[in-house]
């Protein structure tokens, strides 16, 4: 387990907002959903960048081969990639009491203040695999290649528009959790531990 606070930019009680971010199939969309079950009634607000993404896509017919799996991130116009991006960006300046889910949300959140930055890693890829595997209905070698080249194409994409970076590098994020080493309930408790820390 590897978690790392760095809180430069946080001082006690003084959480905004919260992203979560990481690699596919590593549980961000599952930590998600644990987070908005106990912060929900404290009046906080979600957005999910994947569902948000998804729900464009089948409204649009973006899907290849109509595919509801998950996808690459080249299947949108870079134009509406950055939209979308800037309009987190902007929602986690401007708002409080927001959490968001997506891909880049904590690299974007950098020199936000107040804004805590969760990054999900797997250091075992082939659990991930496995999680596509049940997830999604598809072969091991499906889930194989669709980790390999999903990945693969987006950081393409967004190296294209963000500069080369590499954006799961801990340093940019306040807290990181080993999804591999750490279970679904275990993840929870790490991040509303780190969170009570501020």
């Amino acid at each position: 387990m590897y978690h790392n606070y760095m809180g430069n930019d946080l001082a006690a009680g003084k959480i905004r907002n919260i992203t979560i971010s990481g690699k596919v199939a590593c549980g961000t969309t599952t930590l998600f959903h644990k987070l908005k079950t106990v912060l929900a009634p404290k009046g906080w607000k979600f957005f999910s960048g994947g569902q948000f993404m998804r729900d464009y896509a089948i409204k649009n017919n973006l899907f290849p081969n109509n595919s509801k799996n998950h996808h690459a991130a080249t299947i949108y116009p870079d134009e509406f990639d950055k939209e979308v991006d800037a309009m987190m960006k902007k929602r986690l300046q401007e708002e409080s009491k927001l959490l968001i889910e997506s891909d880049l949300a904590g690299f974007n959140a950098q020199g936000i203040p107040s804004i805590f930055k969760i990054l999900l890693d797997c250091s075992d890829d082939a659990v991930r695999i496995d999680r596509l595997v049940n997830r999604d209905k598809i072969t091991v070698n499906e889930a194989k290649e669709h980790l390999l080249q999903r990945e693969a194409e987006n950081v393409k994409k967004w190296r294209r528009l963000y500069g080369d970076n590499n954006f799961w590098d801990p340093k940019y994020y306040d807290l990181v959790i080993d999804t591999y080493k750490n279970g679904p309930t275990e993840t929870l408790n790490l991040a509303l531990k780190a969170i009570e820390v501020y």
